[in-house]
């Protein structure tokens, strides 16, 4: 008998694409990913003919795929089963061999990579635990050049349309969560410099959004955060004039050029929804570009001014979109099925109003919930749509999630608050939602889920320990589980940003690192606990897993723990039901 698979798998089977890249000379040459083959992979599309072609083939899955600006090559980064330390690879984009892009620089964690459009030159950025940051101007065959090395974390921002000045992101003042902007030659002298860490009572941070695409333009765009949020204004690197664009929009906005430079794309994200606008740098207007309710997840402006763009929403999977009305790119193969609409909850928190996102299935509750924690912690959850809380609602779990103080999209007073009491704070924001959930009668406060990866998996653990009549199951993938280990082992970014979140390293601030480890805790867990991990992972690495898992051994609590053979994560699609149904079904037995 012939089984129907069930709609929370087709979610994951469903062919999906990424917003298509294209070449800046070449436009109609496109590269994009999808999970067509049941593994996520880079693939080349001619838009002229039509053709479309797998470029990469990889049992752990690529995603990290860069066009030359002329189309002629595809660059690729080749790491080992998602340890992210590699090299970068090229491809012909009409097909053939794959060659190492770059002779001369061995392995590294990227930092930034900009393509020359003269088809030779490429600016690499690069990060290892023993060098720290380092940038490298490659041109063609001729050995690579070291053109800028510091200890903090640094990488590439963008090489200007003609190749002349170079934009680099740095954190040289030591504070990883807020980067300064170095504009340099193509021999490492400086220009210019833009430091917003300086002079003023709390330290704020730019970021490059890129140069102008006009040759001879020293025009350079940068996010900054003067006024409390995240909004672009235009640098002239040449002049030093710095244009503010005052945009009268709530919430965090970016923006990109036009390909002609005239005018910015300009993306607007404010309580977890997103919009596109067009902004004319000569008239200085803004124009709404229509897009449906919900997210968007990305968006490009092509040669004819059209704007395609990549949406969902909770209850829509996602399209790669036209403002034409078309549909870009449409996999064939399964449709994936929708989702519940999502709802919104404010709840008084002791830092100020919390944004919640609530989904729930048919029926009156109260609900088993989930709380499905993000990571980063420097993100937000958003109206878009997601296979894993999908999934649960399916099971009759109502699922919610939290943007706590550290996520973004609330301001930069909301995402740097979090600073020296790491994970305590976010906790705070989750119990004060729970109390909402509970008291609505939106949940069951006997089979209420604490849920999450990455630094949702660490506040998971860190939960069940400090919380422990709280939750009645903790479901943690790729979590942070013994801080200091973790700190001791995690790629060199990392240990920057660790070191900004608590003051200082695990010898010189020991009390808040033990405060806010979940190890720490570990024996006032008192539900059973579920932990996934990647045994190649980077940034949560496996032994400060097996340190804590240990500790559960050592007292006879209950858990399983699941590893696979990946980094931070998965990018086959088996896998990733595998691990959603190994989540259920934990839940199930251990709930009933």
């Amino acid at each position: 008998m012939t089984v129907e698979m069930p709609d929370w798998e087709k979610r994951f089977r469903a062919p999906r694409v990424s917003l298509p890249d294209w070449a800046e000379d070449a436009p109609d040459r496109s590269l994009f990913v999808s999970n067509a083959t049941g593994t996520y992979e880079l693939y080349a599309w001619d838009r002229a003919s039509g053709e479309q072609r797998q470029v990469t083939d990889r049992p752990n899955g690529t995603t990290d795929g860069v066009l030359t600006p002329d189309g002629t090559w595809i660059w690729w980064f080749n790491d080992k089963d998602g340890d992210e330390f590699g090299v970068w690879m090229r491809q012909p984009f009409e097909g053939g061999a794959d060659e190492p892009a770059v002779t001369g620089l061995e392995a590294s964690y990227p930092a930034g990579l900009a393509l020359g459009r003269d088809g030779s030159t490429a600016v690499v950025g690069r990060s290892t635990d023993d060098e720290g940051s380092t940038i490298h101007l490659v041109r063609g065959d001729a050995k690579p050049v070291e053109i800028y090395r510091h200890r903090e974390s640094a990488g590439v921002g963008d090489l200007s349309h003609d190749g002349a000045l170079i934009a680099l992101e740095h954190t040289e003042h030591g504070d990883a969560m807020h980067s300064s902007l170095r504009v340099v030659r193509p021999d490492g002298t400086t220009v210019a410099e833009l430091d917003d860490t300086k002079g003023g009572a709390e330290e704020l941070g730019l970021e490059v959004l890129g140069f102008a695409p006009v040759d001879g333009d020293a025009r350079l765009l940068v996010g900054h955060q003067r006024r409390g949020r995240w909004e672009p204004m235009v640098w002239d690197v040449a002049s030093g004039v710095e244009t503010d664009l005052a945009l009268d929009l709530p919430g965090d906005v970016s923006a990109e050029w036009y390909p002609d430079g005239s005018a910015l794309l300009v993306a607007h994200s404010f309580e977890a929804r997103s919009e596109l606008f067009r902004y004319d740098l000569t008239a200085r207007e803004l124009v709404r570009v229509d897009t449906p309710p919900g997210s968007v997840s990305g968006a490009t402006t092509r040669p004819d001014g059209t704007v395609e763009y990549l949406w969902s929403s909770a209850a829509e999977p996602p399209q790669v979109r036209s403002t034409t009305g078309e549909v870009v790119l449409d996999p064939p193969g399964m449709k994936s099925p929708g989702s519940v609409p999502v709802q919104d909850a404010w709840v008084e928190g002791p830092g100020g109003r919390i944004h919640a996102l609530v989904q729930k299935p048919a029926g009156e509750g109260p609900f088993p919930t989930v709380f499905e924690i993000h990571g980063g912690p420097t993100w937000h959850d958003s109206d878009a749509f997601a296979a894993g809380p999908a999934a649960w609602i399916d099971h009759g779990y109502a699922v919610v999630r939290v943007n706590y103080r550290g996520s973004t999209g609330y301001g930069r007073e909301w995402t740097d608050a979090l600073k020296l009491r790491v994970g305590l704070i976010e906790l705070e924001d989750i119990a004060a939602v729970r109390e909402w959930a509970v008291g609505s009668g939106l949940a069951d406060p006997a089979k209420l889920v604490l849920a999450g990866g990455s630094w949702g998996g660490y506040l998971t653990l860190l939960g069940l320990g400090t919380q422990p009549a709280s939750w009645a199951l903790g479901l943690a993938a790729v979590p942070v589980a013994d801080y200091v280990t973790a700190y001791h082992d995690e790629m060199e970014a990392l240990k920057a940003m660790d070191r900004t979140l608590m003051g200082g390293t695990p010898e010189e601030v020991p009390e808040r690192f033990e405060a806010s480890s979940p190890i720490t805790y570990v024996d006032e867990v008192k539900v059973p606990v579920y932990i996934s991990a990647g045994v190649n992972d980077p940034r949560c690495p496996i032994r400060q897993i097996d340190n804590y898992v240990d500790r559960l051994v050592a007292r006879e609590a209950v858990h399983e723990v699941y590893r696979y053979d990946a980094g931070h994560g998965s990018l086959v699609v088996e896998e990733r039901i595998k691990q959603v149904r190994l989540e259920i079904d934990f839940a199930a037995r251990h709930l009933g």
